[in-house]
């Protein structure tokens, strides 16, 4: 538990109240208009009424978002940023694996990330790094430090997705993925953890995906790399639990994000129904988003980045102070396929 739980004031107190009160599907109905994922208002025109006290439940907090640029990790930084917390974004902006099918981020997607942020009335800090690079990261968690003072939130969300063979396979191709998406993972947390075991208290936030929970059709490597999340992340809340800090993973689905629309996704989701791809990529686009959908027990080809950052706001908070070690699904009853 942290210090501030301990020493909580009227307002922050009344703030936990209203957010406990609210439930879930108030929360829930609050943060689909929290953020606009694509720049577009329509998520607002959803929510209707924002619910008192979400707004204000990460007042003063400071937030680190890796993978910020764009997809869930700029929809967590501005559903953060609502909810009263600064925000330092994190994000390579460039080509990281020059086989898989996905458009790189830019520092142009960063800035408009941290437009977005902004807006909200909070502090920005954008921060060009490759999460391979445990220096880099561990030199921005010193200069975070200096300019907001503190750190108490995580979102370990960046990484990368390619479809491959097993067999197929080049050491280049495993490589790359299990660097990024675990070591790098892993890095985050080494980088950026001391700061808030000085201060004893924390939240930790990584990304897995339903894919690290069952296997992958051509996709070995990633589910190596979501599944291997989940134990790095267990274990990591086993060992900072005792300085006040948890540690939890979203498990989000196929989300509407450059990572899961692309060419090479849509062969991949027609493949696993057994469907030979037709090489025209709006053609195939549209047959995946119709096996998707039909695979989906909420009929749901893609979810919108909009539905998975209230569990990150949520595990952020002091309302999830008793939760540690868990993950967190959204995955638009994706789920239900796992054994548990």
């Amino acid at each position: 538990m942290s210090g501030r739980e301990n020493k909580t004031g009227p307002v922050e107190s009344a703030s936990r109240r209203s957010f406990l009160g609210a439930g879930s599907a108030a929360i829930a109905a609050a943060a689909f208009g929290a953020f606009a994922a694509k720049g577009q208002e329509r998520e607002d025109k959803q929510m209707g009424q924002q619910v008192s006290g979400w707004a204000h439940i990460l007042d003063g907090k400071v937030a680190v978002v890796t993978g910020a640029a764009r997809g869930i990790g700029r929809a967590a930084a501005i559903a953060l940023a609502r909810s009263g917390a600064h925000v330092a974004g994190i994000d390579i902006c460039a080509t990281v694996d020059p086989h898989s099918g996905v458009t790189p981020s830019t520092r142009q997607n960063l800035e408009e990330t941290g437009a977005l942020v902004k807006a909200a009335g909070v502090r920005w800090r954008s921060l060009v790094i490759d999460q391979r690079d445990l220096p880099a990261l561990r030199g921005a968690a010193a200069e975070i430090e200096r300019e907001f003072g503190a750190i108490d939130i995580l979102f370990a969300n960046a990484g990368i997705q390619q479809f491959k063979p097993l067999l197929e396979l080049e050491d280049p191709d495993w490589n790359i993925t299990i660097d990024v998406n675990l070591t790098g993972t892993a890095n985050a947390i080494r980088a950026f953890g001391p700061a808030m075991v000085k201060r004893r208290k924390g939240r930790i936030i990584v990304t897995t995906s339903t894919q690290g929970q069952h296997g992958t059709l051509f996709g070995a490597a990633y589910s190596a790399s979501k599944w291997g999340i989940i134990g790095l992340m267990k274990s990591a809340a086993l060992e900072l639990g005792k300085y006040g800090i948890t540690v939890n993973a979203l498990v989000p689905g196929l989300i509407d994000t450059p990572l899961t629309r692309h060419e090479e996704r849509y062969a991949q989701a027609l493949e696993v129904g057994a469907k030979t791809p037709s090489g025209d990529v709006h053609k195939d686009e549209e047959a995946a988003k119709e096996a998707l959908k039909a695979k989906s027990p909420l009929g749901v080809p893609w979810i919108e980045p909009a539905d998975v950052a209230p569990v990150v706001v949520f595990l952020a908070s002091d309302a999830a102070r008793m939760v540690s070690g868990a993950t967190y699904d959204v995955t638009a009853g994706d789920s239900a396929n796992n054994a548990a």
